[in-house]
């Protein structure tokens, strides 16, 4: 049987590389705590591609995704398209969970804390 591949798409490849090689600070603060397993043992991947979609962290094993919201998310339009993205991504079985950018620096623990709770 023939399945779709919708992760790691390879007409994404450079898009992602280009992506991981500037993110954000926010993001590049969570990363520092999330990479080699530091995180419960859990390996997440950064600037991963689902359909065509590319999300900022994916933990495989929790089919889990964690996107980082900053001021380019504070207005209507945004919002309603990471709705949509939100919404397909919950349709192919995968869980998404937001914090804005502000909430890993002030508050780590916090969204350490969150991910906890959705892990037990």
């Amino acid at each position: 049987m023939y399945r779709k591949r919708i992760h790691s798409k390879t007409e994404l490849k450079g898009l992602r590389a280009e992506f991981r090689q500037s993110l954000t600070p926010a993001e590049a603060f969570l990363w520092s705590h999330l990479k080699a397993k530091q995180f419960h043992d859990l390996r997440f991947t950064r600037q991963h591609s689902i359909s065509y979609y590319i999300v900022d962290f994916y933990c495989a094993k929790l089919n889990l995704i964690i996107e980082l919201d900053g001021e380019v998310h504070n207005n209507a339009v945004q919002a309603e398209k990471d709705q949509l993205r939100t919404n397909y991504l919950n349709s192919l079985g995968y869980t998404v969970i937001r914090f804005e950018n502000k909430m890993v620096f002030d508050n780590l623990t916090s969204v350490f804390r969150s991910l906890e709770e959705y892990i037990s």
